[in-house]
């Protein structure tokens, strides 16, 4: 039971991918995991979002890079700490996410189209009582 579970978890990987050929070329999923942790928790510092994204340091910094060159992000300094700074969501960080939540769904729509939509509450809501059980 378990290891068809977790063979399944694994497969799920298959989906990520689709999913993420529905973003734009000038954000990679690195990128969109950026402005989605900042949407879902605000502003904090660069430790902070390397923790949530549990990517090392320096790659958190290279996609932190990318969407404050684009102007998705705002780097300010951390008025507790001079030496940090303080990462936050622009008004353009805003709207893509915005696009890019429209990407997703459209997509699911089109996968899923066929699945009832009981099917699709049921999934749902697994999937959020596993993500809560970690």
């Amino acid at each position: 039971m378990y290891a068809e579970l977790a063979r399944q978890l694994t497969a799920i990987g298959a989906v990520k991918r689709e999913l993420a050929r529905t973003l734009p070329p000038e954000c990679p999923p690195g990128s969109a995991a950026v402005l989605a942790v900042l949407d879902r928790h605000g502003e904090m510092r660069l430790s902070r979002l390397t923790e949530l994204l549990a990517i090392d340091i320096s790659v958190t910094s290279r996609h932190v890079a990318h969407v404050a060159e684009r102007g998705w992000i705002a780097r300010e300094a951390d008025p507790g700490d001079g030496r940090s700074r303080i990462l936050r969501l622009t008004p353009a960080g805003r709207a893509l996410l915005l696009e890019l939540g429209a990407r997703s769904t459209a997509a699911l729509k089109r996968t899923l189209g066929d699945w009832a939509a009981e099917d699709i509450t049921l999934l749902t809501t697994l999937l959020a009582r596993l993500r809560s059980s970690f």
